[in-house]
């Protein structure tokens, strides 16, 4: 490569670690691992990503903290959402690691390692989002039954189930699935190969429909007690079109808030080639990450629980003379 002709550039994508690297021998654009010598020259684009991975990693530092110094906060719901800041806290944490290894050490191994922990830390940040909504239909669907050991029993199967298929997902780069052999077989994340690339990019639609068809059952649920209280009732009451609105609308800001994150990197990741120019896949990245960012604050800041012990952490001055109990995801 010459030098003069070499521009390089860092992003990271979801659920993969990327690397821009601009080569005009060839006129090609593709994402890499700079082997050259260090270039001080920081890309906007890094430092934008860079940013978002240390706010990402400090939101959810604090849940993860809440959540494991809370003895309150046990119920299935909050070790779901630990799972999920957990994967989000591991997610940040790479983001970080990845601007710091492109302009501070080049290497193959460094790149495998990182692809490999960012594909675990996004695909299980994505899948505990699944597993929460699947607990929100099970605390509707089996209200009666939901603080069984039954239901702690699938929480840990899907806890099990989402950190598995993470963690093989981000071996598969370090074991061999990518392209540092094969240059033409690279997708638009370097190292990953472009099949690679399609199953965690369909991997990601099958989860998207699952949870759309999973909100879709909730809200019909909530609006059919909603409307079973107000017979009840004799009347339907201001109140009751008011909570049935809202509940509508926060799921709609979840699903909406899921899919502008991820949708457009998702698409590009399946349409996108290598010789694209890399702009587009700084500005389908940016907004996926975003996601990690958001999520601590849809799940667990909003959740009077977590206020709670939110208050007892920093200002110690909380104090309850009521009982307390956690809630069900669906009182939530």
């Amino acid at each position: 490569m010459n030098e003069s002709g070499a521009l390089n550039e860092s992003a990271l994508g979801s659920p993969s670690s990327l690397w821009l690297e601009a080569e005009a021998l060839d006129g090609n654009r593709s994402l890499a691992l700079s082997s050259a010598a260090l270039d001080f020259r920081v890309n906007p684009w890094d430092i934008m990503l860079c940013l978002s991975g240390t706010v990402i990693a400090c939101e959810n530092a604090i849940v993860v903290a809440i959540i494991f110094y809370s003895p309150t906060l046990r119920n299935p719901m909050f070790v779901l959402i630990g799972s999920l800041a957990t994967a989000d806290l591991l997610a940040g944490m790479g983001l970080i690691l990845n601007f710091a290894f492109q302009y501070l050490v080049s290497s193959e191994t460094i790149s495998l390692i990182t692809v490999g922990f960012l594909v675990s830390s996004f695909t299980a940040s994505i899948s505990s989002l699944l597993a929460i909504t699947v607990d929100r239909y099970l605390s509707l669907y089996n209200a009666l039954t939901y603080f069984s050991e039954k239901t702690l029993h699938y929480v840990h199967l899907m806890l099990l189930g989402t950190w598995g298929a993470s963690l093989a997902l981000g071996l598969m780069p370090v074991l061999g699935w990518n392209c540092l052999q094969d240059e033409s077989s690279c997708s638009i994340v370097r190292p990953l190969k472009r099949s690679n690339l399609t199953v965690l990019a369909a991997s990601f639609f099958v989860i998207f429909i699952l949870m759309l068809s999973l909100y879709f059952k909730i809200c019909k649920i909530v609006c059919r007690h909603a409307h079973q209280i107000a017979l009840q009732q004799h009347f339907f009451t201001t109140s009751h079109y008011v909570a049935t609105k809202k509940g509508v609308s926060t799921l709609a800001i979840i699903l909406g808030t899921f899919g502008f994150s991820w949708l457009p990197f998702a698409i590009y990741c399946l349409v996108g080639e290598r010789e694209y120019p890399p702009v587009y896949t700084y500005a389908t990245l940016l907004p996926a990450t975003y996601n990690s960012m958001i999520n601590p604050i849809i799940y667990a800041y909003r959740n009077p629980e977590i206020q709670r012990s939110l208050y007892m952490l920093f200002c110690g001055c909380f104090h309850s003379n009521g009982s307390y109990r956690s809630r069900s995801p669906s009182e939530v």
